[in-house]
C-alpha cells in the first residue's frame, strides 16, 4: 500500500472531504510537438475553457500532493477517462483507451526510488499507467497530462506520438534517442526521471528563487521564479521554459517568436480535467511527508494505527 493510502485511511476522522478533485469534461486539443515548442491550445478545441491563464503562477504549477499521488486514478479509473476523450487517430494507429504492449520487467531503482514493474504481455496503456504510477509514486494524472501536453496522443495520436510518448530524450536542439521510444518506455522513463529530480533535488531548478528562461534562445531573456515546491521544480527540470506574458495573455492564440507553451498547457490540461493543481489536503498536518521538502521527505512516517 503507498504512502497516500495509508494516509487517507488513517486520517478518514481527520479529514473527511478531502478527496481528489473529480474529472472536468471539457477537452483541449493541442497539436503533436516537442515540449518546448508546443504550440498554444487551440480556442476552437475548447467547450469553452473555465481557465483563466492569467491566474497562471509559474512559481506553483501543481502541488506535491496532486503530483506525487499514484492513487489519484485506479486503472479503471484511467481506463474511464480515455474513452471520455475525444480521439481522432492518424497513422492508422489506435487510440490511447484501446492500445496494448508488451511490457519488460525494471528493477527496483533504490530507496525511495521507483519500485520493480513486472513486465508482460499485451498490457492495456491504463493498465501501464497505473503499475507505473504506483511503482514510481507519481500521479497518473501527470502521466496522462504529460501525455497529451507532448504529444497530443489522448485525443490526436499518431505513430510519433507513441514512440515519443511524453518527449523523454527529446533534447530541444536535437532528434530524439531512439533507444528511448516506444509508449512504455517514455512513460517509464519519465516516471523514473521525475523520481530521480526528486530523490537528488539540488539541480538546475530547484525550490527556492531561480532564473527561468522564456525560450531555447537566451535571447529571448528569463525573469526570476520563486519555485514553491518539488513538483513544480520537477516540471522545470524536465522543460527548462516558462511561458513569458505575450504567450499567457494569449494562450487560445498565438503567442510571440519567444512564446513557449510546455508548462503553460500542462497547468491548462491539469486544471481543466482534474481541478485545482494545487490543491493540498494534508499539507498543514503532513506537509514533510506529503510536500517533499528538500526534495525527498518521509521515507517511513509514523502513521496513526488504523483503526
Amino acid at each position: 500500500m503507498s504512502l497516500f493510502a495509508q494516509t487517507r485511511r488513517s486520517l478518514r476522522s481527520l479529514a473527511t472531504g478531502a478527496a481528489l478533485i473529480g474529472l472536468a469534461a471539457t477537452l483541449i486539443a493541442l497539436p503533436a510537438t516537442a515540449a518546448v515548442a508546443a504550440a498554444p491550445l487551440s480556442a476552437a478545441a475548447t467547450d469553452p475553457a473555465p481557465i483563466d491563464p492569467a491566474t497562471f503562477n509559474p512559481g506553483l504549477i501543481i502541488s506535491d500532493f496532486n503530483f506525487f499521488n499514484p492513487d489519484a486514478l485506479t486503472e479503471s479509473g484511467i481506463q474511464d477517462f480515455l474513452e471520455q476523450r475525444s480521439c481522432r487517430p492518424s497513422d492508422g494507429v489506435p487510440c490511447l483507451w484501446e492500445f496494448r504492449e508488451t511490457t519488460t520487467s525494471q528493477p527496483a531503482k533504490g530507496d525511495g526510488h521507483c519500485l520493480p514493474y513486472t513486465g508482460a504481455e499485451k498490457e492495456t496503456a491504463a493498465r501501464i499507467i497505473a503499475k507505473i504510477a504506483a511503482a514510481c509514486t507519481i500521479s497518473p494524472e501527470v502521466l496522462l497530462v504529460l501525455l497529451q501536453k507532448e504529444q497530443s496522443l489522448l485525443t490526436r495520436p499518431s505513430a510519433s506520438g507513441y514512440l515519443r510518448a511524453t518527449g523523454y530524450g527529446c533534447p530541444d536542439t536535437a532528434d530524439c534517442d531512439a533507444q528511448y521510444f516506444g509508449f512504455f518506455n517514455q512513460v517509464y522513463n519519465a516516471a523514473w526521471q521525475f523520481r530521480q529530480y526528486t530523490q537528488e533535488p539540488d539541480r538546475a531548478f530547484k525550490i527556492g528563487k531561480v532564473d527561468v528562461g522564456f525560450n531555447p534562445d537566451a535571447e529571448c531573456g528569463a525573469s526570476a521564479v520563486a519555485i514553491k515546491n518539488q513538483g513544480t521544480a520537477n516540471l522545470y527540470n524536465y522543460t527548462p521554459y516558462q511561458p513569458n506574458a505575450v504567450a499567457v495573455a494569449n494562450a487560445g492564440d498565438e503567442g510571440d517568436g519567444c512564446s513557449t507553451y510546455g508548462n503553460l498547457n500542462f497547468w491548462l490540461f491539469y486544471n481543466d480535467w482534474f481541478g485545482d493543481s494545487t490543491l493540498e489536503p494534508f499539507s498543514v498536518m503532513f506537509d514533510d511527508c506529503l510536500n517533499y521538502v528538500g526534495g525527498q521527505g518521509c521515507r517511513a512516517p509514523t502513521l496513526l494505527p488504523t483503526p
